[in-house]
Protein backbone atom coordinates (compact mmCIF):
# COMPACT_ATOMS: atom_id res chain seq x y z
CA UNK A 1 0.00 0.00 0.00
CA UNK A 2 1.52 3.25 -1.14
CA UNK A 3 1.74 6.35 1.61
CA UNK A 4 -0.40 8.59 1.98
CA UNK A 5 0.11 12.18 1.21
CA UNK A 6 1.59 14.40 4.35
CA UNK A 7 -0.42 17.23 5.73
CA UNK A 8 1.32 20.16 6.85
CA UNK A 9 0.59 19.23 10.31
CA UNK A 10 2.24 15.44 9.99
CA UNK A 11 5.05 17.48 7.63
CA UNK A 12 5.56 19.87 10.65
CA UNK A 13 5.37 17.13 13.43
CA UNK A 14 8.12 15.05 11.86
CA UNK A 15 10.64 16.54 13.27
CA UNK A 16 12.80 14.00 13.15
CA UNK A 17 12.34 14.13 9.01
CA UNK A 18 13.99 17.34 8.36
CA UNK A 19 11.19 19.76 7.57
CA UNK A 20 9.92 20.44 11.40
CA UNK A 21 13.12 21.13 12.65
CA UNK A 22 14.37 23.04 9.86
CA UNK A 23 14.72 27.00 11.51
CA UNK A 24 15.15 25.65 14.99
CA UNK A 25 18.91 26.65 13.95
CA UNK A 26 17.23 30.08 14.09
CA UNK A 27 16.06 29.55 17.95
CA UNK A 28 18.92 27.39 19.63
CA UNK A 29 22.49 27.94 20.12
CA UNK A 30 25.59 25.25 19.38
CA UNK A 31 25.45 22.43 17.19
CA UNK A 32 21.68 22.56 15.88
CA UNK A 33 22.55 25.70 14.52
CA UNK A 34 22.69 25.47 10.50
CA UNK A 35 25.13 28.46 10.51
CA UNK A 36 28.01 26.52 9.00
CA UNK A 37 30.42 29.39 9.67
CA UNK A 38 30.07 27.70 13.36
CA UNK A 39 32.07 24.94 12.16
CA UNK A 40 34.62 26.68 10.00
CA UNK A 41 33.74 25.45 6.67
CA UNK A 42 33.42 24.98 3.87
CA UNK A 43 37.35 24.18 4.50
CA UNK A 44 38.51 25.12 1.18
CA UNK A 45 36.89 27.24 -2.24
CA UNK A 46 33.98 24.77 -3.17
CA UNK A 47 33.62 24.11 -6.73
CA UNK A 48 29.80 22.70 -5.89
CA UNK A 49 27.01 24.00 -3.70
CA UNK A 50 24.26 21.40 -4.42
CA UNK A 51 24.10 17.19 -5.06
CA UNK A 52 21.35 15.85 -6.81
CA UNK A 53 21.78 11.90 -5.92
CA UNK A 54 19.66 9.60 -8.52
CA UNK A 55 19.44 6.21 -6.78
CA UNK A 56 19.37 3.15 -9.13
CA UNK A 57 18.06 0.84 -6.40
CA UNK A 58 18.74 -2.46 -6.68
CA UNK A 59 21.78 -2.49 -8.71
CA UNK A 60 21.82 -1.53 -12.30
CA UNK A 61 24.01 -3.91 -14.27
CA UNK A 62 27.19 -2.14 -15.65
CA UNK A 63 27.68 -4.49 -18.75
CA UNK A 64 24.36 -3.56 -19.74
CA UNK A 65 24.16 0.17 -19.65
CA UNK A 66 28.09 1.73 -19.18
CA UNK A 67 30.51 -0.78 -19.58
CA UNK A 68 30.27 -2.51 -22.90
CA UNK A 69 31.75 -6.11 -22.25
CA UNK A 70 32.13 -7.79 -26.26
CA UNK A 71 33.88 -11.14 -25.01
CA UNK A 72 30.80 -11.91 -23.17
CA UNK A 73 29.15 -13.02 -26.49
CA UNK A 74 31.87 -15.24 -27.36
CA UNK A 75 31.39 -17.10 -24.11
CA UNK A 76 27.73 -16.85 -23.98
CA UNK A 77 26.04 -20.05 -22.12
CA UNK A 78 29.69 -21.33 -21.63
CA UNK A 79 31.84 -20.68 -17.63
CA UNK A 80 34.17 -18.07 -17.70
CA UNK A 81 38.15 -18.89 -17.53
CA UNK A 82 39.76 -18.58 -14.23
CA UNK A 83 37.92 -18.59 -10.69
CA UNK A 84 34.53 -16.09 -10.21
CA UNK A 85 34.25 -14.47 -6.99
CA UNK A 86 31.69 -15.38 -4.94
CA UNK A 87 27.63 -14.48 -5.17
CA UNK A 88 25.02 -14.46 -3.18
CA UNK A 89 23.20 -16.71 -5.90
CA UNK A 90 24.46 -19.55 -7.48
CA UNK A 91 25.34 -18.19 -11.24
CA UNK A 92 26.14 -20.31 -14.25
CA UNK A 93 28.02 -19.47 -17.75
CA UNK A 94 28.15 -16.07 -19.28
CA UNK A 95 25.05 -14.08 -20.31
CA UNK A 96 26.40 -11.45 -23.04
CA UNK A 97 24.48 -8.43 -23.12
CA UNK A 98 21.30 -8.04 -24.73
CA UNK A 99 21.76 -4.34 -25.44
CA UNK A 100 23.67 -2.67 -28.21
CA UNK A 101 26.22 0.05 -27.10
CA UNK A 102 27.36 2.77 -29.81
CA UNK A 103 29.42 5.86 -28.83
CA UNK A 104 28.47 9.47 -28.44
CA UNK A 105 29.42 12.69 -28.75
CA UNK A 106 33.26 14.07 -29.10
CA UNK A 107 34.30 11.47 -26.46
CA UNK A 108 33.03 8.93 -28.38
CA UNK A 109 31.94 7.20 -25.29
CA UNK A 110 30.12 3.89 -25.49
CA UNK A 111 26.56 3.72 -23.95
CA UNK A 112 23.68 1.32 -24.09
CA UNK A 113 20.84 1.37 -26.34
CA UNK A 114 18.87 1.73 -22.64
CA UNK A 115 19.92 5.47 -22.50
CA UNK A 116 19.98 7.02 -25.42
CA UNK A 117 18.80 10.79 -24.04
CA UNK A 118 21.67 9.98 -21.11
CA UNK A 119 24.08 9.50 -24.31
CA UNK A 120 23.30 12.35 -25.95
CA UNK A 121 25.29 14.26 -22.54
CA UNK A 122 27.71 11.84 -22.13
CA UNK A 123 30.45 14.32 -23.02
CA UNK A 124 29.17 16.13 -19.76
CA UNK A 125 30.03 13.50 -17.49
CA UNK A 126 32.57 11.43 -15.73
CA UNK A 127 32.25 7.79 -15.88
CA UNK A 128 33.97 5.73 -12.93
CA UNK A 129 33.56 2.32 -14.15
CA UNK A 130 35.67 0.92 -11.47
CA UNK A 131 33.84 1.24 -8.23
CA UNK A 132 33.30 -1.53 -5.82
CA UNK A 133 32.12 -1.87 -2.36
CA UNK A 134 31.94 -4.34 0.80
CA UNK A 135 28.31 -6.34 0.93
CA UNK A 136 27.09 -8.63 -1.58
CA UNK A 137 23.33 -7.71 -0.43
CA UNK A 138 21.35 -4.71 -0.30
CA UNK A 139 20.77 -3.31 2.60
CA UNK A 140 24.12 -2.83 3.68
CA UNK A 141 25.55 -2.22 0.33
CA UNK A 142 22.46 0.45 0.56
CA UNK A 143 24.00 1.86 3.93
CA UNK A 144 27.34 2.01 2.73
CA UNK A 145 26.39 3.91 0.05
CA UNK A 146 23.79 6.31 2.18
CA UNK A 147 26.30 6.82 4.79
CA UNK A 148 29.35 5.42 4.34
CA UNK A 149 28.99 1.98 7.01
CA UNK A 150 27.84 -1.53 6.76
CA UNK A 151 25.19 -0.84 9.20
CA UNK A 152 23.09 1.88 10.16
CA UNK A 153 24.65 3.81 13.17
CA UNK A 154 25.79 6.71 11.21
CA UNK A 155 24.83 9.93 9.65
CA UNK A 156 23.13 9.82 5.62
CA UNK A 157 25.64 11.73 3.36
CA UNK A 158 23.03 14.54 2.77
CA UNK A 159 22.72 15.22 6.89
CA UNK A 160 26.47 15.10 6.77
CA UNK A 161 26.33 17.67 4.09
CA UNK A 162 23.45 20.20 5.40
CA UNK A 163 25.01 19.38 8.88
CA UNK A 164 28.37 20.79 7.62
CA UNK A 165 27.02 23.61 4.66
CA UNK A 166 23.50 24.23 6.13
CA UNK A 167 21.17 26.03 3.72
CA UNK A 168 20.43 28.45 1.48
CA UNK A 169 16.78 28.53 1.86
CA UNK A 170 14.94 28.95 5.49
CA UNK A 171 11.73 27.98 3.89
CA UNK A 172 12.79 24.83 2.53
CA UNK A 173 14.95 21.58 4.26
CA UNK A 174 18.34 21.59 2.79
CA UNK A 175 17.68 17.42 2.56
CA UNK A 176 14.94 16.24 0.33
CA UNK A 177 14.35 12.59 -0.43
CA UNK A 178 12.15 12.25 -3.29
CA UNK A 179 10.86 8.28 -4.29
CA UNK A 180 7.79 7.68 -6.10
CA UNK A 181 5.38 5.05 -5.06
CA UNK A 182 6.29 3.52 -1.38
CA UNK A 183 9.67 3.64 0.32
CA UNK A 184 12.65 1.37 -0.76
CA UNK A 185 14.30 -1.17 1.49
CA UNK A 186 15.46 -0.10 4.80
CA UNK A 187 13.56 3.14 4.45
CA UNK A 188 14.25 5.84 6.54
CA UNK A 189 17.11 4.61 7.73
CA UNK A 190 18.94 5.51 3.96
CA UNK A 191 18.36 8.94 4.96
CA UNK A 192 18.49 9.22 8.60
CA UNK A 193 20.46 11.79 10.60
CA UNK A 194 21.66 9.41 13.33
CA UNK A 195 23.57 10.86 16.43
CA UNK A 196 23.55 14.66 14.68
CA UNK A 197 20.55 16.75 15.36
CA UNK A 198 17.45 15.92 13.97
CA UNK A 199 17.45 19.06 11.51
CA UNK A 200 19.49 17.07 9.29
CA UNK A 201 17.74 14.14 8.85
CA UNK A 202 16.16 13.85 5.33
CA UNK A 203 12.66 14.84 4.17
CA UNK A 204 10.70 12.60 2.66
CA UNK A 205 7.87 13.29 -0.67
CA UNK A 206 6.13 10.77 -2.43
CA UNK A 207 6.24 12.10 -5.89
CA UNK A 208 3.90 8.98 -7.56
CA UNK A 209 1.66 12.42 -7.74
CA UNK A 210 2.96 15.86 -8.21
CA UNK A 211 0.03 18.18 -7.70
CA UNK A 212 1.44 20.34 -4.88
CA UNK A 213 -2.20 19.63 -2.82
CA UNK A 214 -1.57 15.90 -3.59
CA UNK A 215 2.30 15.94 -2.31
CA UNK A 216 1.82 18.08 0.40
CA UNK A 217 -2.08 18.04 1.90
CA UNK A 218 -3.56 21.33 2.99
CA UNK A 219 0.15 23.04 2.31
CA UNK A 220 -2.75 26.16 0.86
CA UNK A 221 -5.41 27.68 3.60
CA UNK A 222 -8.37 27.73 1.91
CA UNK A 223 -10.51 29.83 4.36
CA UNK A 224 -8.32 32.40 5.14
CA UNK A 225 -5.18 34.76 2.94
CA UNK A 226 -1.57 35.21 4.45
CA UNK A 227 -2.66 38.36 6.53
CA UNK A 228 -4.98 37.32 8.74
CA UNK A 229 -2.61 34.00 8.97
CA UNK A 230 0.08 36.22 9.88
CA UNK A 231 -1.90 38.23 13.04
CA UNK A 232 -3.07 34.68 14.13
CA UNK A 233 0.21 33.42 13.61
CA UNK A 234 1.62 36.79 15.82
CA UNK A 235 -0.85 36.60 18.49
CA UNK A 236 -0.22 32.92 18.98
CA UNK A 237 3.39 33.56 19.08
CA UNK A 238 3.55 35.92 21.63
CA UNK A 239 1.17 33.70 24.25
CA UNK A 240 3.78 30.97 23.52
CA UNK A 241 6.95 33.43 24.35
CA UNK A 242 4.72 34.55 27.52
CA UNK A 243 4.70 31.00 28.36
CA UNK A 244 8.13 30.66 27.88
CA UNK A 245 9.49 32.93 29.63
CA UNK A 246 7.01 31.68 32.87
CA UNK A 247 8.36 27.90 32.45
CA UNK A 248 12.04 28.59 31.29
CA UNK A 249 14.29 26.97 28.66
CA UNK A 250 12.35 24.31 26.56
CA UNK A 251 13.43 22.47 23.32
CA UNK A 252 10.42 21.02 22.83
CA UNK A 253 8.59 24.21 22.82
CA UNK A 254 10.57 26.20 21.02
CA UNK A 255 10.90 23.48 17.91
CA UNK A 256 6.78 23.70 18.01
CA UNK A 257 6.62 27.48 18.00
CA UNK A 258 9.16 27.64 15.47
CA UNK A 259 7.04 24.94 13.58
CA UNK A 260 4.46 27.29 13.13
CA UNK A 261 6.66 30.11 11.55
CA UNK A 262 8.15 27.50 9.07
CA UNK A 263 4.26 26.55 8.26
CA UNK A 264 3.49 30.03 7.65
CA UNK A 265 6.76 30.65 5.23
CA UNK A 266 6.09 27.13 3.56
CA UNK A 267 3.18 27.92 1.98
CA UNK A 268 4.81 30.06 -0.75
CA UNK A 269 7.87 28.24 -0.89
CA UNK A 270 6.40 24.93 -1.28
CA UNK A 271 4.03 25.43 -3.46
CA UNK A 272 6.38 26.94 -5.67
CA UNK A 273 9.23 24.75 -5.61
CA UNK A 274 6.75 21.64 -5.95
CA UNK A 275 4.72 22.92 -8.57
CA UNK A 276 6.04 21.81 -11.76
CA UNK A 277 3.29 23.15 -13.64
CA UNK A 278 4.72 26.62 -14.01
CA UNK A 279 7.32 25.35 -15.74
CA UNK A 280 7.07 26.23 -19.39
CA UNK A 281 5.56 22.95 -21.64
CA UNK A 282 8.83 22.60 -23.66
CA UNK A 283 10.67 22.00 -20.39
CA UNK A 284 7.93 19.50 -19.01
CA UNK A 285 7.92 17.87 -22.65
CA UNK A 286 11.62 17.68 -21.91
CA UNK A 287 11.49 15.68 -19.40
CA UNK A 288 8.87 13.50 -19.95
CA UNK A 289 5.30 12.32 -18.65
CA UNK A 290 6.85 9.81 -15.77
CA UNK A 291 7.35 9.94 -12.29
CA UNK A 292 10.98 9.50 -12.40
CA UNK A 293 10.67 12.85 -15.22
CA UNK A 294 8.84 15.18 -13.18
CA UNK A 295 10.44 13.96 -9.82
CA UNK A 296 13.87 14.57 -11.96
CA UNK A 297 12.32 18.41 -12.70
CA UNK A 298 11.20 18.86 -8.69
CA UNK A 299 15.05 18.48 -8.31
CA UNK A 300 15.86 20.90 -10.62
CA UNK A 301 13.51 23.09 -8.75
CA UNK A 302 14.60 22.45 -5.71
CA UNK A 303 18.42 22.64 -6.00
CA UNK A 304 17.39 26.05 -8.00
CA UNK A 305 15.76 27.14 -4.87
CA UNK A 306 18.58 26.50 -2.88
CA UNK A 307 18.09 23.24 -1.53
CA UNK A 308 21.40 21.52 -0.71
CA UNK A 309 21.32 18.12 -1.28
CA UNK A 310 18.19 16.03 -3.32
CA UNK A 311 18.12 12.50 -3.28
CA UNK A 312 16.20 10.84 -6.14
CA UNK A 313 15.21 7.03 -5.48
CA UNK A 314 14.02 5.02 -8.24
CA UNK A 315 10.92 3.69 -6.66
CA UNK A 316 9.92 1.17 -3.84
CA UNK A 317 11.82 -1.44 -2.82
CA UNK A 318 14.08 -2.20 -5.07
CA UNK A 319 13.02 -1.91 -8.89
CA UNK A 320 17.07 -2.45 -10.41
CA UNK A 321 16.90 -5.77 -8.54
CA UNK A 322 16.86 -7.63 -11.91
CA UNK A 323 17.84 -11.62 -11.41
CA UNK A 324 15.49 -12.81 -13.86
CA UNK A 325 13.77 -11.71 -17.05
CA UNK A 326 16.80 -8.74 -17.25
CA UNK A 327 16.10 -7.41 -20.35
CA UNK A 328 12.43 -6.73 -20.07
CA UNK A 329 12.93 -5.02 -16.68
CA UNK A 330 16.03 -3.15 -17.46
CA UNK A 331 14.43 -1.71 -20.84
CA UNK A 332 11.22 -0.97 -18.88
CA UNK A 333 13.14 0.71 -15.90
CA UNK A 334 15.19 2.52 -18.12
CA UNK A 335 12.30 3.70 -20.07
CA UNK A 336 11.15 5.66 -17.30
CA UNK A 337 14.26 7.52 -16.20
CA UNK A 338 16.29 8.19 -19.21
CA UNK A 339 14.96 11.25 -20.99
CA UNK A 340 14.80 12.76 -17.48
CA UNK A 341 17.90 12.02 -16.37
CA UNK A 342 19.26 13.78 -19.76
CA UNK A 343 16.92 16.58 -19.75
CA UNK A 344 18.26 17.31 -16.05
CA UNK A 345 22.12 17.34 -17.03
CA UNK A 346 21.69 19.46 -19.87
CA UNK A 347 18.64 21.92 -18.36
CA UNK A 348 21.35 22.31 -15.46
CA UNK A 349 23.85 23.08 -18.21
CA UNK A 350 22.01 26.02 -19.92
CA UNK A 351 20.83 27.47 -17.23
CA UNK A 352 24.16 27.70 -15.49
CA UNK A 353 23.46 25.43 -12.74
CA UNK A 354 26.01 22.19 -13.74
CA UNK A 355 29.14 24.23 -12.59
CA UNK A 356 28.08 24.67 -8.95
CA UNK A 357 25.80 21.08 -8.74
CA UNK A 358 26.95 17.75 -8.65
CA UNK A 359 24.73 15.23 -10.30
CA UNK A 360 25.27 11.40 -10.02
CA UNK A 361 23.34 8.10 -10.31
CA UNK A 362 24.42 4.94 -9.56
CA UNK A 363 23.39 1.63 -8.08
CA UNK A 364 24.29 -0.12 -4.33
CA UNK A 365 26.51 -2.55 -6.37
CA UNK A 366 26.64 -4.08 -9.70
CA UNK A 367 25.46 -7.34 -11.11
CA UNK A 368 27.11 -10.55 -12.46
CA UNK A 369 28.30 -11.38 -15.80
CA UNK A 370 27.27 -14.78 -15.57
CA UNK A 371 23.23 -15.88 -15.17
CA UNK A 372 21.60 -16.39 -12.29
CA UNK A 373 20.25 -20.38 -12.18
CA UNK A 374 16.95 -21.65 -10.46
CA UNK A 375 17.02 -24.30 -7.60
CA UNK A 376 16.85 -26.80 -10.70
CA UNK A 377 19.97 -25.17 -12.31
CA UNK A 378 18.05 -23.54 -14.84
CA UNK A 379 19.20 -19.94 -16.53
CA UNK A 380 16.83 -16.93 -15.15
CA UNK A 381 17.89 -14.80 -17.88
CA UNK A 382 18.90 -12.29 -15.06
CA UNK A 383 22.08 -11.57 -13.22
CA UNK A 384 23.18 -11.65 -9.47
CA UNK A 385 24.73 -9.10 -7.15
CA UNK A 386 28.32 -8.33 -7.79
CA UNK A 387 29.69 -5.98 -5.22
CA UNK A 388 33.52 -6.25 -6.88
CA UNK A 389 32.61 -3.58 -9.93
CA UNK A 390 29.90 -1.16 -10.92
CA UNK A 391 29.80 2.31 -12.31
CA UNK A 392 29.10 5.47 -11.44
CA UNK A 393 28.27 8.92 -13.73
CA UNK A 394 28.95 12.03 -12.31
CA UNK A 395 28.17 15.27 -13.94
CA UNK A 396 28.92 19.05 -12.85
CA UNK A 397 30.46 20.66 -9.89
CA UNK A 398 33.78 20.02 -11.27
CA UNK A 399 34.03 16.60 -12.23
CA UNK A 400 35.84 16.08 -15.81
CA UNK A 401 33.62 15.95 -18.28
CA UNK A 402 33.70 13.15 -20.94
CA UNK A 403 35.67 11.70 -19.82
CA UNK A 404 36.18 7.40 -18.13
CA UNK A 405 37.95 6.70 -15.28
CA UNK A 406 39.19 3.00 -13.97
CA UNK A 407 38.60 -0.70 -15.44
CA UNK A 408 36.93 -3.66 -14.71
CA UNK A 409 38.06 -7.07 -15.89
CA UNK A 410 37.30 -8.23 -19.63
CA UNK A 411 33.77 -9.93 -18.28
CA UNK A 412 33.46 -7.25 -15.72
CA UNK A 413 33.25 -8.93 -12.73
CA UNK A 414 36.20 -6.69 -10.97
CA UNK A 415 37.18 -3.91 -10.49
CA UNK A 416 41.01 -4.23 -11.68
CA UNK A 417 42.41 -0.61 -12.54
CA UNK A 418 42.04 2.31 -10.76
CA UNK A 419 39.82 1.12 -7.72
CA UNK A 420 37.13 3.17 -6.71
CA UNK A 421 35.99 2.51 -3.18
CA UNK A 422 32.32 4.25 -2.41
CA UNK A 423 34.68 5.81 0.62
CA UNK A 424 36.57 7.32 -2.14
CA UNK A 425 33.50 8.54 -4.26
CA UNK A 426 32.35 10.81 -0.76
CA UNK A 427 35.63 11.59 0.15
CA UNK A 428 35.88 13.21 -3.41
CA UNK A 429 32.44 14.56 -3.00
CA UNK A 430 32.86 16.16 -0.14
CA UNK A 431 35.87 17.51 -1.63
CA UNK A 432 34.40 19.26 -4.37
CA UNK A 433 32.15 21.17 -2.01
CA UNK A 434 34.38 22.37 -0.26
CA UNK A 435 34.88 19.62 2.73
CA UNK A 436 37.84 17.98 4.08
CA UNK A 437 36.70 14.83 4.67
CA UNK A 438 39.22 13.86 7.28
CA UNK A 439 38.66 17.39 9.20
CA UNK A 440 34.71 17.01 8.80
CA UNK A 441 33.97 14.83 12.26
CA UNK A 442 31.44 14.66 14.82
CA UNK A 443 32.25 13.56 18.21
CA UNK A 444 29.50 11.16 19.48
CA UNK A 445 29.89 8.44 22.23
CA UNK A 446 33.54 8.86 22.92
CA UNK A 447 34.64 9.13 19.28
CA UNK A 448 35.07 11.73 16.22
CA UNK A 449 32.99 10.45 13.52
CA UNK A 450 33.00 11.13 9.90
CA UNK A 451 31.46 9.77 6.76
CA UNK A 452 34.25 8.14 5.34
CA UNK A 453 35.11 6.43 8.84
CA UNK A 454 38.58 5.77 8.67
CA UNK A 455 39.39 5.26 4.69
CA UNK A 456 38.74 7.20 1.67
CA UNK A 457 40.81 9.11 -0.82
CA UNK A 458 39.73 12.43 -2.80
CA UNK A 459 39.90 11.18 -6.45
CA UNK A 460 41.81 13.73 -8.09
CA UNK A 461 42.00 12.18 -11.67
CA UNK A 462 38.35 12.82 -11.87
CA UNK A 463 38.16 16.58 -11.21
CA UNK A 464 39.15 19.63 -13.64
Amino acid sequence: MNPSPLDRRQWLQRAGLGFGALGLGSLLEGEVSADPEKRDLPHHAPQAKHVIHIFFNGGLSQMDSFDPKPLLKQYHGKPLPGRSPETENMTGGAFASPFKFKPYGESGIEVSELFPHIGQVVDKMCLIRSMHTDSVTHTPSLMMMNSGTLTQTTPAMGSWVTYGLGTENRSLPGFVVLCPGGLPIAGPNNWRSAFLPSVYQGTLVDTINTEVERLVADVRNQKIGLTQQRLQLDLLQKLNMAHRQRTGEDDALDARIESYELAYRMQAAASDAFDIHREPEYIQKMYGDSAQGRQLLIARRLVERGVRFVQCWHGQNQPWDNHSKLEKEHRFRAKECDRGIGALIADLDQRGLLDETIVFFCGEFGRTPTTELSSQGKSLLGRDHNPYAFTCCLAGGGFRQGSIYGKTDPFGYRAIENRVHVHDLHATILHQLGIDHERFTHRHAGRDFRLTDVHGRVIREVLT
